[in-house]
């Protein structure tokens, strides 16, 4: 799917990082049709999640599993293969070549795409040479964004900062699926590399991920159309 063909609803992924099923059911059924697309991360799904993926994929729902996948190769294929039984639509490993490669054969013959987290938008030039790495975080984005495409990953996630060059190294060969979106106003958490959904739309983004913004709204649905109001004129 290229991206001028994503339904416009569909560019915005809310986040269900929540401490149990019972509250995301009940955000899901607060957000109604507001929202078609949702992202299931470490907290939900060590928390019985997983079959929530595969029911709201069952009703039509689209669902991101954002378990972020890094191992031998073998574990990584079979882990890719039992998410792919969900029913998901997108899966995140992270951009080590074995790993992207293991995880892009394991999905052949199945609906899921694989998207490969570059740097962590949570990461800023100092947490990259705390860990041992020598590149900044916008060459080591590139340079695994390079390795991505080669190996057939359908996408990658990063910073909205990251968009617009992915998108020149990349073309609209793979989705951009960007973190760290922050409507005007809001509350920056523990991100600290964020954007506005228009300005994250304009940079090359294709999909949206919004948690706390939405979730931690007074009223999660109007937060929601909103940002889907923004998305829908950034587009225009």
């Amino acid at each position: 799917m290229q991206p001028a063909d994503i339904a416009a609803q569909d560019r915005l992924i809310v986040a269900l990082d929540l401490p149990g099923v019972t509250e995301a059911e009940a955000m899901i059924a607060r957000l109604g049709d507001s929202v078609s697309f949702y992202k299931i991360g470490y907290q939900l799904a060590y928390a019985g999640g997983l079959p929530l993926a595969q029911q709201l994929a069952k009703s039509g729902k689209k669902v991101f599993v954002d378990l972020k996948l890094h191992d031998i190769g073998n574990t990584v294929a079979r882990g890719v293969e039992s998410v792919a039984k969900l029913g998901a639509t997108f899966l995140t490993v992270h951009a080590y070549p074995q790993t992207m490669k293991a995880a892009v054969e394991a999905r052949a013959g199945s609906g899921l795409k694989i998207l490969a987290v570059t740097v962590l938008t949570s990461y800023d030039d100092g947490d990259l040479h705390a860990a041992g790495y020598r590149l900044n975080v916008s060459d080591l984005v590139e340079a695994r964004a390079q390795q991505a495409q080669v190996l057939g990953v359908d996408g990658l996630v990063s910073s909205p900062e990251e968009a617009a060059a992915l998108r020149k190294i990349v073309g609209h060969q793979m989705h951009l699926v960007t973190p760290g979106i922050r409507p005007a106003g809001a509350a920056t958490g523990d991100q600290k590399r964020i954007m506005t959904p228009a300005r994250a739309i304009a940079a090359g983004a294709d999909y949206l991920v919004v948690g706390r913004p939405v979730t931690e709204a007074a009223d999660p649905k109007a937060a929601a159309d909103a940002i889907q109001a923004e998305i829908e004129q950034a587009l225009a």
